[in-house]
């Protein structure tokens, strides 16, 4: 109703004062208070009052008219006859920070819109201070509930435009995100209200305030914040981001390693060549190369343009069509690397089988370990990127070169998995090859 009333025992009499919106309670009022004594409140002073709350409102505070009446008793009604005692003005100004975690939110293609109850003038001057809309704004930017969402046919205006939204009732507030809804967007809606809470539950992500918000609020809601600040919002759209490159991440990295021996077992097979890798040493590969780098790149902090990126679609796979061609794409070319290595190995540098195999063995360990790099974000830098300054990465590089170290160089290691040390022009043939994958670099898979 966007006002209440409250009844006070006197000795003689009932005390009932009522707060508000101003315009509400404007029309519940017939006299106004003045230095003289009360008086008729007419029309001309009602749209005087009317100025003068949106002049409280064009300084960015919330504004809240005061009136009251004397009854009998507690059964005559609150909402009729009522005097006019003033309006006041609120301060309540953006917390410090707001400002720029917008604009993260822009370059991060997310939408904010300010949808409040409060007075218009109020929202505005709100808005213009967060940077949200500058002083030439269209009109479209503003939109008056009471004037424009008034039905649930009128929902079908040009939201897109609008970026603030005054004066809405929680019903409206329900409806309007059931429209961005329709429109194929993801809505995320704060609140702190006992009104608040069918909004926060229609909405895909309801945000409640920890500090303020109600039990209602926050039963309501997906998303608790326990400090109330709106950057709080953003920082964890942000680590959100991050932890969903890293899962593609793992998972590429992963599939086009596993893709990869695959590759190379089959093709030895079907040419009817000697086998480039035993089942042993390819459950080493699994156990050792793969696991600690995936691992790694599991707990990375992502790359530090994931908020200047659009949001992906909201039904997108996580792995697309273009990261199978990569997976596909690492694969077939580490499996190349590994069967040209085994094959110098052999017709050029005479080596004996055992003697090839442990070459194709560790230059399939090796062009893994190097693969890792490829997983950075496409538009980084070779040197400076999220994998480099990953320091997890390069714990898990230095373990498993030890570990293909000793297994090509412990004698219990060589004898379990049919391996032999290389000589000088082994391990110069492993490097050479092994590297070869790095100069694909990262596919545009990656943000």
């Amino acid at each position: 109703t966007k006002y209440m009333a409250t009844y006070h025992r006197r000795p003689t009499d009932v005390l009932v004062a009522v707060k508000g919106a101003p315009e509400v309670v404007l029309d519940a009022c017939t006299m106004v208070s003045t230095r003289s004594g009360s008086r008729v409140l007419t029309d001309l002073d009602r749209r005087e009052w009317q100025d003068r709350a949106a002049a409280l409102g064009a300084q960015g505070l919330r504004t809240l008219a005061v009136a009251g009446k004397t009854v009998a008793d507690m059964s005559d009604g609150p909402y009729g006859g009522l005097t006019l005692l003033g309006i006041a003005g609120l301060e309540d100004p953006p917390r410090r920070g707001v400002r720029l975690a917008i604009e993260r939110c822009r370059n991060a293609g997310i939408r904010v819109v300010i949808v409040t109850g409060d007075h218009a003038a109020t929202a505005r001057h709100i808005a213009y201070e967060l940077g949200m809309v500058t002083a030439d704004a269209a009109p479209g930017s503003f939109i008056d509930a009471r004037t424009r969402l008034k039905s649930k046919a009128e929902l079908d205006i040009d939201l897109m435009r609008a970026t603030v939204i005054s004066r809405a009732t929680p019903e409206q507030k329900f409806d309007l995100i059931a429209r961005y809804q329709q429109l194929g967007h993801v809505v995320a809606m704060t609140g702190d209200g006992v009104n608040d809470a069918p909004a926060l539950r229609k909405a895909d992500i309801g945000v409640a305030m920890g500090l303020r918000g109600t039990a209602v609020a926050k039963e309501a809601a997906h998303m608790i914040l326990q400090d109330d600040e709106f950057g709080t919002i953003v920082e964890a759209v942000s680590q959100g981001r991050a932890i969903y490159a890293n899962i593609r991440k793992f998972v590429v990295y992963l599939l086009s390693c596993n893709i990869s021996e695959i590759m190379i077992v089959s093709v030895a097979t079907i040419a009817g060549a000697p086998l480039p890798l035993l089942p042993l040493q390819i459950l080493f590969l699994n156990l050792v190369t793969d696991v600690f780098p995936a691992l790694a790149l599991g707990v990375g902090q992502g790359s530090d343009q994931l908020m200047n990126e659009k949001p992906r679609p909201a039904r997108e796979p996580i792995l697309t069509r273009d990261h199978w061609a990569g997976i596909l794409l690492y694969g077939a070319v580490m499996s190349v690397c590994v069967l040209a290595a085994m094959a110098i190995a052999v017709q050029g540098l005479g080596f004996n089988y055992e003697q090839a195999v442990t070459v194709s063995f560790t230059t399939l360990a090796m062009g893994q370990l190097w693969h890792v790099f490829n997983m950075r974000a496409t538009d980084s830098r070779l040197l400076r990127n999220e994998i480099v300054s990953n320091p997890w990465v390069w714990a898990a590089l230095v373990v498993c070169l030890l570990l293909v170290l000793a297994a090509v160089s412990l004698p219990g290691l060589q004898q379990l998995l049919s391996l032999t040390a290389p000589s000088a022009s082994g391990w110069l043939l492993i490097v050479t090859m092994s590297s070869v994958p790095l100069l694909l670099g990262p596919l545009k898979l990656f943000k």
